[in-house]
């Protein structure tokens, strides 16, 4: 059977938690252009104060920092730092064969960590839960490149 092929449960296991990461990140993106909106403020470069048909009345503190808008923003970074390396590991990880229970505990579990970690970063959670879930996403994809490692050099 062709590893990377919809016959494969795990490939169609990796393709559900890969979509649904790529939609997290994507849908943070458009969180954070939300929260501009709302709050009318958030703006990070000079040349967002130019006059356009969203902002039609731009002012200098449009660009001073407002946490609203920096919260989504802070998400959508931590997002861009971790979820591609779990979409490169994940993939290779596929190819190993790992069985069944072993991939969906693995590609789910950082599903839902990622997914727990930004109801906790929305929610204004302590650092020591937001970590949690982090170190519980970094411990999976962690696993899964030792995995990878292990199949690859026999």
């Amino acid at each position: 059977m062709d590893m990377l092929s919809a016959e494969n449960p795990i490939f169609i296991t990796y393709m559900i938690a890969a979509a649904i990461m790529i939609i997290k990140i994507m849908a943070q993106g458009w969180m954070t252009v939300y929260r501009m909106l709302k709050s009318d403020s958030g703006l990070v470069s000079p040349e967002d104060l130019q006059v356009g048909l969203i902002n039609r009345n731009p002012r200098a503190e449009q660009l001073g920092l407002n946490d609203y808008v920096d919260r989504s923003r802070r998400m959508h970074r931590n997002d861009l730092e971790n979820i591609p390396a779990f979409l490169a590991c994940g993939l290779l990880f596929v190819v190993t064969g790992p069985t069944v229970m072993l991939a969906n505990i693995l590609f789910y579990g950082f599903v839902g960590a990622r997914l727990i970690h930004a109801v906790a970063y929305a929610t204004k959670q302590s650092h020591e839960v937001r970590a949690t879930l982090y170190t519980i996403g970094s411990v999976i994809v962690i696993i899964m490149a030792i995995l990878v490692l292990k199949f690859a050099l026999g």
